[in-house]
């Protein structure tokens, strides 16, 4: 006991730290847009799901998703007309850590698309949990 009263500003945030990660995990599960990448395989398998890779093309030609259709977020307004016939598939969306792509998904949200999903810490995780990665071809 009196070594937390000579350090209480250890366990404090020690505390904070535990509580901050336990609110981002609960958080986390309750989000069912958020898709680790096995689920995004089974989606893909079993829906047709559409990938979309919203990096940029230096990023994209790195590697990306096999058959992953690749719109950068900046042009995701200005390309919406060629997407409308996805509005009712599953879209599966995609970038390098799952934040640009986070933010592309509330514009399609808003553009009236039902099914969007977002690739979960992106391809990182993506080639983290082994699944395939197709490269452009020069």
């Amino acid at each position: 006991m009196e070594f937390l009263q000579q350090n209480w500003y250890w366990a404090a945030l020690a505390a904070a730290s535990g509580t901050w990660l336990m609110v981002e995990l609960i958080r986390s599960r309750g989000d069912d847009t958020q898709l680790s990448p096995v689920e995004a395989t089974l989606l893909i398998n079993r829906e047709d799901a559409i990938v979309l890779d919203v990096r940029e093309q230096g990023e994209y030609a790195q590697g990306h998703i096999p058959n992953a259709r690749h719109i950068p977020a900046g042009e995701m307004e200005r390309r919406s007309k060629e997407m409308e016939k996805w509005k009712d598939h599953p879209v599966i969306l995609c970038c390098a850590t799952g934040a640009r792509s986070n933010s592309a998904a509330g514009t399609l949200r808003k553009a009236g698309f039902n099914r969007i999903y977002n690739l979960r810490g992106g391809m990182m995780e993506w080639q983290k949990a082994g699944q395939p990665v197709s490269r452009k071809r020069k």
